[in-house]
């Protein structure tokens, strides 16, 4: 096996262990056993707990990022677009492994004491942000709706996994077309 494949194999078994039991709860013993690694070679591909923290981050950025626009671009109509986002959330928000944002988890973890942690999931959210604006402006809309669509994507993660239920995703949608319809009109 070469080395990223083990790489990869000890970021996504990270990722799965700080979804399920959170970041600081879970140690680099725990992590090799499950990854299949000596502690040794844990320990050559990432110096430091820190270092896989960081690659974890940049793998739920992607996979975020792939994810959502693999649901909003086969859509052509870019009022719908926007209402796409909330889909994908609806099918994000059913998966079994669904424990919210990982990047609100983690800042809400680690924000205070890890200012890496911190300005990552900061620009994650810029990242979202300049997609929702660049779905919007293709829409016609200003960019006050782009910000408020994205609050509403962000509080309807927040919500679905403190509430244990997807509904959030689908009350999100329906707010977000009001929005939409109040900026852009009805569209009939």
């Amino acid at each position: 096996m070469d080395t990223s494949e083990v790489r990869s194999r000890i970021v996504a078994t990270a990722d799965g262990l700080y979804n399920a039991k959170g970041i600081q709860s879970v140690g680099m013993d725990e992590l090799r056993t499950a990854a299949g690694v000596s502690l040794k070679k844990l320990y050559q591909e990432f110096p430091s707990k820190s270092s896989i923290v960081m690659a974890v981050l940049e793998r739920r950025h992607e996979t975020w990022s792939k994810g959502l626009d693999s649901a909003v671009r086969p859509v052509q109509d870019p009022r719908d677009r926007l209402l796409a986002i909330f889909d994908y959330l609806s099918q994000w928000f059913c998966q079994d492994n669904f424990r919210g944002c990982g990047f609100i988890n983690s800042f809400a973890e680690l924000g205070a004491v890890s200012p890496e942690v911190a300005e990552y999931a900061r620009k994650h959210k810029e990242s979202f942000q300049a997609y929702v604006a660049s779905l919007a402006n293709d829409a016609g809309a200003p960019p006050q709706l782009a910000a408020q669509l994205a609050i509403l994507a962000e509080g309807a993660q927040t919500t679905a996994a403190i509430a244990g239920t997807p509904e959030a995703a689908g009350q999100a949608r329906e707010a977000a077309k009001v929005l939409i319809d109040a900026t852009l009109g009805t569209g009939l």
